[in-house]
């Protein structure tokens, strides 16, 4: 029997969250209380080993909070709701060679719907039409993912988690090696999603382009949650907490 998503939104949310990992001197994730309304579009910024991968892991329950809970869509993040859970968010790894493994893009993007029960014939369905919304139409379909190019790789990854429909969309620093070209794209295909959508990133200019909100999470905890705009225009705290405006490098450098 198929088990998937419908496109639904979700809502999200983490409460008293905490995590240490074992041997660590400090905690990665310290009291994050976080509400995310379905369909809206949140960015997590930060510098390099501030919690906001290991936030996003807790998502669909690959790690374990040692303190507080996630719930998505009122149903807690718990071992015995995971299969579940995994209906609802639909992760999208840093590395797109993570999720595309398989001879061509078709099966790569039909694996997940037939992992959770879907025919076939549904499966390459979903597939196709995942695909297509990410820009890699029948011709691409049948492509192997190393013969793709970065941003092409990038959106074919999005397109194996659209292809189950999930709830809450979740994306670890999609924009990583991108050109301007590659971040345009991935950019407007975000803004496009009904889903909530929850950005992982560094790139403060491409969060503020895709959600109207911005948290900032430095060492573990949050520093400010604010509109994407005013946060955009704060670049005395970016630069504080190890961020920078590539408008601003490019009239500072």
């Amino acid at each position: 029997m198929s088990c998937l998503g419908s496109d639904s939104a979700w809502s999200v949310e983490l409460a008293g969250l905490g995590y240490s990992y074992p041997s660590a001197s400090a905690p990665a994730l310290s009291q994050i209380s976080l509400t995310m309304e379905p369909g809206e579009h949140v960015a997590i910024v930060g510098p390099n080993g501030a919690g906001k991968s290991t936030l996003l892991l807790h998502l669909n329950g690959i790690l374990e909070p040692t303190a507080g809970s996630v719930s998505v869509g009122g149903l807690a993040v718990l071992p015995e709701n995971l299969p579940e859970v995994r209906t609802r968010v639909g992760l999208v790894f840093q590395d797109p060679d993570d999720q595309l493994f398989m001879p061509t893009l078709l099966e790569d993007a039909a694996f997940g719907p037939l992992c959770h029960g879907a025919t076939r014939e549904e499966a390459e369905e979903r597939a196709r039409r995942a695909l297509e919304g990410v820009g890699l139409g029948d011709v691409d379909a049948g492509r192997a993912a190393h013969h793709l190019s970065g941003g092409e790789k990038r959106r074919a990854a999005l397109a194996t988690v659209l292809s189950l429909e999930p709830g809450v969309l979740a994306l670890d620093e999609p924009t990583e090696s991108l050109d301007g070209r590659g971040r345009r794209q991935i950019a407007e295909i975000l803004r496009a999603r009904s889903q909530t959508v929850i950005v992982v990133t560094h790139d403060v200019e491409f969060a503020a382009a895709v959600c109207q909100r911005v948290v900032l999470i430095d060492r573990g905890r949050i520093i400010v949650d604010r509109a994407a705009d005013d946060i955009l225009n704060d670049t005395e705290l970016l630069r504080e907490h190890g961020l920078e405006l590539a408008r601003w490098l490019h009239e500072h450098g």
